[in-house]
């Protein structure tokens, strides 16, 4: 394949690539046996038209649209490999020039390439040490938590309303005397002390008998989801209709034998210590890796491709779609409840993308320069572990790896590799 390279700026290359005139024509010969039996052309039936004839009938360029559809991803994969570039975003392509039978088909990609990276000091980075110790009051709260999961839920009749108790209301709210959307509802579970409602709604509540009605005063958040209520006063109508308390386990060894696999409440609590333990060490893990991190980044001089954090963007935003969708809310629908626009969510992720974006090229290079890689055995450890999380067998796990996948997972590797040794190499103070 003839392929050419011009740089048009900084980061930005021009990539010229040809498809052939017989790879073309096979691919509008592709198109046209794909498509010919919806044409339907005077004179013949229904899809026995010759090519020539749909193409004098309809034009030329017919199946032009589609060919090009077909040839151009294999096409463009292969000048990129041809080339050699560094491609860091999705290209913009153009055909050069008219479509001519029997000729070759030119096309032009704008392509931003990956930036040099100026690598500053990397190693022996200074950072404080960072320490999240568990206390006895951290291991009490978690066992609360688990008592609370575990509470038995019974109506109560005979007193008012208290901090804590689970209280189904009827309300509908209003600002300036005119209910807005959403402040409406029946039968709903509020518990109070919560903080689930606006600032001040729940304490409002408290020492309120069964089938009272109380008028609720609250003004709403400056920063509050619908702009239009944004800083507003609103009085809620609130009647209540049934309260409900809590009544908590004792804290003894029945309780431990039920929540977890020990007998007796001493262990139980041992074991919780364990895990908030490992859960504090994981923390400082991670949060001593983004501080060294972030210093080696701030020590190194690159410039950073707009295109380059849009694609991320994009990807963030394919993400956070995705697990709207398991939810079962989709991304616009999201956007309407918290009065967001595409455009909105875009500027949210762009400091998060730019951080993403400028980390992945500064340990790259890093990388690179320390020569680490994922050795074969390293590889196949992965991939067995893999395997045993999932419940898989290895030979199955290993054929839905494309060799794309595995190479992005080697480098993932590559990269974690880099991060553990900027961390071993820091200086704690």
């Amino acid at each position: 394949m003839a392929v050419k390279t011009e740089q048009v700026e900084k980061n930005l290359v021009k990539l010229v690539f040809e498809v052939p005139a017989e790879d073309f024509e096979k691919a509008v010969n592709k198109v046209y046996l794909k498509n010919r039996s919806k044409i339907n052309i005077s004179g013949f039936r229904k899809g026995k038209a010759p090519r020539s004839v749909v193409e004098k009938y309809y034009g030329k360029n017919v199946f032009y649209e589609d060919a090009v559809n077909m040839v151009l991803p294999d096409a463009y994969e292969t000048a990129v490999k041809e080339s050699e570039l560094d491609i860091v975003a999705k290209p913009e392509i153009d055909i050069d020039g008219e479509i001519e039978s029997g000729k070759p088909v030119t096309f032009v990609a704008l392509v931003t390439t990956k930036p040099e990276v100026a690598l500053g000091d990397y190693k022996g980075i200074e950072i404080e040490k960072i320490e999240h110790n568990v206390t006895e009051e951290d291991i009490d709260n978690a066992i609360a938590e688990e008592q609370k999961k575990n509470a038995r839920v019974i109506f109560v009749e005979d007193r008012p309303v208290k901090d804590g108790d689970i209280t189904v209301i009827d309300f509908e709210g209003s600002v300036d005397g005119v209910p807005f959307d959403g402040g409406k509802a029946e039968d709903y579970e509020l518990e109070i002390g919560s903080g689930m409602f606006i600032p001040g709604f729940e304490e409002q509540l408290v020492g309120a008998n069964i089938g009272d009605e109380v008028n609720v005063e609250v003004k709403f958040p400056d920063d509050y989801h619908a702009s239009e209520l944004s800083g507003k006063d609103a009085l809620f109508k609130v009647k209540v209709k049934s309260i409900k308390e809590r009544q908590l386990p004792e804290l003894d060894d029945d309780f431990a034998s039920e929540v977890s696999e020990f007998e007796n409440f001493a262990d139980y609590k041992d074991s919780v210590k364990k895990k908030l333990e490992s859960a504090a060490e994981e923390r400082v893990k991670a949060e001593t890796e983004e501080a060294v991190v972030k210093k080696v980044v701030e020590n190194a001089e690159f410039d950073l491709p707009d295109a380059m954090v849009e694609a991320e963007i994009d990807r963030k935003i394919n993400e956070f779609a995705q697990r709207l969708q398991y939810q079962g809310l989709s991304l616009d629908a999201y956007l309407s409840y918290i009065g967001g626009t595409r455009d909105s969510l875009r500027e949210n992720f762009r400091e998060q993308a730019k951080a993403t974006c400028s980390t992945s090229l500064v340990i790259e290079a890093i990388m690179n320069k320390e020569g680490i890689e994922t050795g074969p055995e390293e590889f196949e450890l992965n991939l067995v572990d893999m395997a045993k999380k999932y419940g898989m067998e290895l030979d199955k796990l290993k054929e839905l790896i494309s060799d794309a996948e595995a190479e992005n997972m080697k480098k993932d590797m590559a990269m974690n590799k880099t991060v553990a040794m900027l961390v071993n190499n820091a200086v704690m103070k």
